[in-house]
């Protein structure tokens, strides 16, 4: 588990030495008032040029330290905010892709999204500025009210009268600003979320005329991302209006006070100059500090959020293997129960058996659990109940990497890449063009593929909007059997294919790929009769199962599903 400060532990090196520059560069810029206080107290009276012009060339040497340290702080600041940032953000995807479904489900993708992009952006700004500011700004408050008391203690102690009053705004304003920031980044996630379904609905939404609905719907979101984000804003805007309001006051009283202090010669107006220079530095700090503390806010509600994510114990890890008598089969599910929550079961008592190189046909209403059966046999859930075997083998016992290279998989949402049809085919496996290309065989694309000019160099855009149903569906079956899977799982992936393509792609697959056990998930009968077995799923629970012609005497859902399907033919 790793914090956000545990990223800037490899720049200590590069931080310490720049905020030794910035220190440099600062207590510089504070010797600059008090140089011209005594050459206009001092030595102006005395008319003598010569040491005028020294202590200009002093003021000078001064002012190109300040200038030249702050310039290369800042450089340093901002490379040590963007290597950690960069750091950040790549650890934050990965962790994101190792999350178990039931994890992802519980943070969501829109919030994945959202702390990916504008939360490693907010803690960005915060390193950044935290190097630039946040030692910079203290040294000029603490330095400029201490130079003060050289000036003259009587006024100091003037200025000095206003530092509780900022000091209970500073503190007041920090603690309501990470509530607040929080807040606004839960509505950034609310915004996301709809953004990112309508656009994945574009098609939808026009075609149903819901246009403005959606935006009715977008832009209640957006209020209420709205009216989170001026309560943050209004809350941490106080702080420069009050620390000012604060500052010129206490500025007004030191001009009264050093009034009658000049007139009455206890005080030199070289002096006063240089007090109103070390007050309008320390009022430039303070504005510096509220930036700080509104950027910190920010920052720090947005690494508590990342941090959630980095936190997240890995639960799916492999437990020690246990071994299955009936190590004959491919696929074994024992007793299986099934329920996201420990009340509401999605599904109950699955026990079934697919032999090697057998395969085996999932069909019921929707909603009856059929999808489910795929993810806990890919491992993205852990059974509630009894077990499920993979070649004699408990699935919870495989390392990861090790599972999923025994399957090929099409999902019912499955996507395809803004790439060639070859990199899709492929998807960074190193598949060789032959495999590729014998895989597109089997799928039935070749034809569709090579009659367009480009062939299989031919760029899909985004989720593959340039091609028909069809055609993505034979693409990503062809993307399963490129790796010559040792089971292969169809969910729904014919759905869109005419009658007669689906029976030859069942044909390919079952001549080319003999030794390999077929899963296949359909609503329609025919997708599934030529499987050895059948299992009908009813309400999560096991309708039936066995061969064809065994649930056409047996299962009444069998039947049933069978006679919706063909208009009530003999069977």
């Amino acid at each position: 588990m790793r914090t956000i400060f545990s990223y800037l532990s490899p720049y200590k090196i590069r931080i310490t030495f720049g905020l030794l520059i910035k220190s440099i560069g600062t207590f510089s810029e504070l010797f600059l008032p008090m140089i011209m206080a005594y050459m206009i107290d001092e030595i102006a009276p005395t008319e003598n040029v010569t040491l005028l012009v020294v202590w200009g060339i002093i003021m000078l040497v001064c002012a190109l330290a300040a200038l030249f340290g702050n310039v290369i702080a800042n450089r340093m600041a901002s490379k040590v905010a963007r290597d950690t940032t960069e750091r950040i953000r790549k650890d934050l995807f990965a962790k994101t892709l190792s999350l178990s479904a039931s994890q992802t489900d519980d943070i969501t993708v829109p919030s994945l999204v959202s702390r990916l992009s504008s939360d490693t952006y907010n803690v960005h700004n915060s390193i950044g500025m935290m190097q630039r500011l946040g030692i910079r700004a203290p040294i000029l408050v603490i330095g400029g009210i201490a130079m003060t008391f050289t000036v003259d203690p009587i006024l100091a102690l003037v200025l000095l009268a206003v530092v509780p009053f900022l000091t209970i705004v500073v503190i007041w304003v920090s603690k309501k600003g990470i509530v607040l920031y929080t807040d606004l980044q839960r509505a950034v996630d609310v915004m996301v979320r709809k953004v990112r379904d309508d656009y994945t609905g574009i098609r939808v939404i026009k075609a149903l005329s819901k246009t403005e609905y959606e935006n009715a719907e977008f832009s209640k979101i957006n209020d209420n991302m709205v009216k989170c984000e001026t309560k943050a804003g209004v809350t941490m805007g106080i702080t420069n209006p009050v620390m000012n309001l604060l500052l010129n006051l206490g500025m007004t009283a030191v001009i009264i006070v050093g009034a009658y202090r000049v007139s009455s010669g206890k005080a030199m107006v070289g002096e006063i100059i240089a007090f109103t220079s070390y007050f309008t530095i320390i009022l430039n700090a303070v504005i510096s500090i509220s930036r700080i503390f509104v950027n910190l806010s920010k920052g720090s509600a947005s690494a508590k959020r990342i941090e959630y994510v980095l936190k997240r114990e890995e639960e799916l890890i492999p437990i020690p293997e246990k071994e299955s008598a009936a190590d004959d089969c491919a696929v074994r599910f024992e007793n299986v129960s099934f329920g996201y929550d420990a009340k509401n079961y999605i599904l109950k008592d699955i026990d079934f058996a697919v032999k090697k190189g057998g395969s085996l046909g999932i069909i019921g209403a929707t909603g009856s659990g059929k999808s489910t059966i795929v993810a806990l046999l890919l491992r993205f859930y852990d059974v509630t109940e009894g077990a499920i075997f993979i070649d004699g083998k408990d699935v919870r016992s495989y390392d990861r990497h090790e599972l999923c290279k025994k399957f090929g998989v099409v999902l019912q949402n499955d996507f395809l890449m803004a790439a060639s049809v070859r990199e899709n085919i492929d998807f960074e496996r190193g598949i060789d063009d032959e495999m590729i290309e014998s895989a597109a065989r089997f799928a039935k694309a070749d034809d569709f593929i090579r009659s367009f000019e480009e062939g299989y160099d031919r760029k899909l855009s985004a989720r593959g909007a340039n091609y028909s149903g069809g055609q993505k569906q034979r693409l990503l079956i062809a993307r399963a059997l490129a790796s010559r899977p040792s089971i292969l799982i169809l969910d729904d992936s014919s759905s869109a294919l005419d009658y007669k393509t689906d029976a030859q792609l069942r044909s390919e697959i079952l001549a080319h790929f003999p030794e390999t056990t077929i899963i296949m998930i359909a609503q329609r009968i025919s997708s599934v009769r030529f499987a050895d077995k059948i299992l009908v799923l009813d309400g999560g629970k096991a309708a039936g199962f066995g061969s064809d012609e065994e649930l056409m005497q047996n299962c009444e859902e069998y039947r049933r599903i069978y006679e919706s399907q063909h208009g009530g033919e003999d069977l």
